[in-house]
């Protein structure tokens, strides 16, 4: 009888660890009881709601580009996944709310989104308003024109006044090529999307676009025939992750979240299923500015 006595406590036993172990297996890295993170942060206030808003673009091949499943898919999204993912947040949870540049920085100041991954370029100028994780890659600014064009070479092919270039409003490229055109009125032409910028090239009513190369290689990509890249890039872009300027530890808690995806392929693997397919070089992971 003692044996038995034994011998079924020693079931319970192992049955209670394997349940204990299953619960856990099934909580891990999905909901708000498997993170734990400082009282009254904005991880924690995510994490509890289990909820998040991200601001992303929607138009940009190989970054953020709503596809077929009427969700963005690209590299940005990818890297905003993964730090939804630290704070312990289910992708279904993600709101993706749409931020063309010229709203980036109010959508952050008013809280229509908790954070923004946009090809959002890191300057001293959004500093201002808003903060930077990051970066997590470095772009750079190029230009793209009819495949049959060889007229355009690089940004000084504007100099003479008679071209007119196409860049979208609130962005670093617009403000950039300013500085190559001989008559800004006349030869910059501004829009709200890149996909405007793009069908006004195709149809003739403007000779380029300029932005950011790998935004541009996924264009070319989805139409070889139309397009081509005129030049070498002519400025470097580091794209970053835009938070409130006040909240620093949200900036730190991305921060350490973009350097722990470098260190284990996450981040490599989300380029290498997007923008990577364009034949754009990820090159080595950058150095994550904590100013």
């Amino acid at each position: 009888m003692r044996i038995k006595r034994v011998a079924a406590l020693a079931v319970a036993a192992a049955l209670s660890v394997g349940l204990a172990a299953c619960g856990g297996d099934s909580d891990e890295g999905t909901g708000a009881g498997s993170k734990s993170f400082a009282a009254g942060s904005t991880m924690e206030k995510l994490n509890k709601a289990q909820k998040i808003k991200i601001g992303t673009k929607f138009d940009q091949p190989g970054f953020g580009l709503k596809g077929l499943s009427g969700k963005p898919e690209g590299f940005d999204v990818q890297v905003a996944k993964i730090i939804a993912k630290e704070l312990g947040i289910p992708e279904d949870k993600i709101e993706w709310v749409e931020t063309p540049s010229k709203v980036r920085e109010d959508s952050i100041v008013n809280g229509t989104v908790d954070l923004v991954a946009a090809t959002y370029t890191i300057n001293d100028k959004r500093k201002e308003r808003i903060a930077f994780a990051g970066p997590y890659y470095e772009a750079g600014q190029n230009i793209m024109v009819r495949k049959d064009d060889s007229s355009i070479t690089g940004p000084d092919s504007f100099k003479d006044g008679t071209k007119k270039v196409c860049s979208v409003v609130g962005s670093t490229p617009l403000e950039e090529i300013k500085k190559h055109v001989k008559d800004v009125a006349t030869q910059v032409v501004p829009f709200d999307t890149y996909d405007k910028c793009r069908d006004a090239l195709k149809q003739g009513q403007v000779d380029a676009v300029t932005t950011d190369n790998v935004i541009l290689l996924g264009y070319i990509a989805k139409d070889e025939a139309s397009f081509k890249m005129a030049g070498d890039n002519f400025t470097k872009e580091p794209y970053g992750i835009g938070v409130k300027k006040e909240d620093t530890d949200f900036r730190n808690f991305i921060n350490d979240t973009l350097e722990k995806a470098f260190a284990d392929g996450s981040w490599k693997k989300a380029w290498d299923d997007t923008a990577g397919k364009f034949g754009a070089t990820l090159g080595n992971p950058p150095t994550v500015n904590r100013y």
